[in-house]
């Protein structure tokens, strides 16, 4: 989350699917914790270094991957603020490259407005309850 209250999405786009928006994630590492996980995914996907701050929220949900793949995901959300308006893409996997080509940030107001799918698919009042996510 940014100063003004936005956050940052992700905008994937694959064949088998219609384009859907999506928070900054990924796989837990064998032997790495969540918060772990978290700070190496932020970095990797952002070019961000900052902490996790706490634990929003915790789901358990199945889906496909991108690579077709069957899972069912232990989602961990945490809240990381930044001051960066601009990321570094640089540490993108080639499917990350071919599937997640733009990113914006946005506030609680444009989430609820968006015409395309984001996940996780309650985000918008999700926000509602943080301090300054307010914009």
């Amino acid at each position: 989350m940014d100063p003004a209250g936005r956050v940052l999405l992700f905008r994937f786009v694959a064949a088998d699917r219609p384009p859907f928006w999506a928070t900054p994630g990924g796989a837990v590492d064998p032997g790495e914790s969540y918060e772990d996980a978290a700070r190496r995914e932020l970095i990797e996907e952002t070019g961000i270094h900052a902490d996790p701050g706490p634990e929003l929220f915790r789901r358990v949900v199945e889906f496909v991957t991108l690579e077709g793949v069957p899972v069912l995901a232990d989602e961990r959300y945490f809240l990381i603020r930044t001051d960066a308006d601009g990321i570094d893409t640089s540490r993108h996997t080639e499917l990350e490259r071919r599937v997640m080509q733009h990113w914006q940030w946005f506030d609680r107001d444009a989430i609820a407005a968006h015409h395309e799918l984001i996940y996780p698919e309650d985000l918008a009042e999700i926000l509602s309850g943080l301090n300054g996510a307010e914009s």
